[in-house]
């Protein structure tokens, strides 16, 4: 699993980027079109997203969806896989927001 040429590093480190963790938790409850989703994702930059989001294309994390409207209407979602795998993810967000709320009242 550790070696380079394991095809699931790769989908490591894209779920595990800088953006990826926060895309696959942005798109938990619902789909959202490309300016939703950046706007859901403070900090993050048009072409960051853009990257990100064909990485987790391309993994089969994130389904798009393109309505061929003027301009184009471009809509992401989770897979199955996306789901399964984002679900730890949120479980750790809620953990760690649980614990900093808890150390803040506390």
């Amino acid at each position: 699993m550790f070696h380079t040429a394991c095809p699931a590093r790769g989908v490591v480190d894209h779920v595990t980027s800088k953006w990826g963790v926060w895309v696959l938790i942005s798109l938990r409850s619902r789909s959202l079109r490309f300016y939703e989703l950046r706007e859901s994702i403070q900090g993050i930059s048009e072409k960051m997203l853009a990257q990100t989001l064909r990485a987790l294309v391309q993994d089969g994390l994130v389904w798009r969806e393109v309505e061929p409207t003027t301009p184009p209407q471009v809509t992401y979602g989770l897979t199955e896989f996306g789901r399964d795998v984002g679900e730890p993810l949120t479980e750790m967000l809620d953990r760690i927001t649980r614990r900093l709320s808890s150390q803040s009242t506390g």
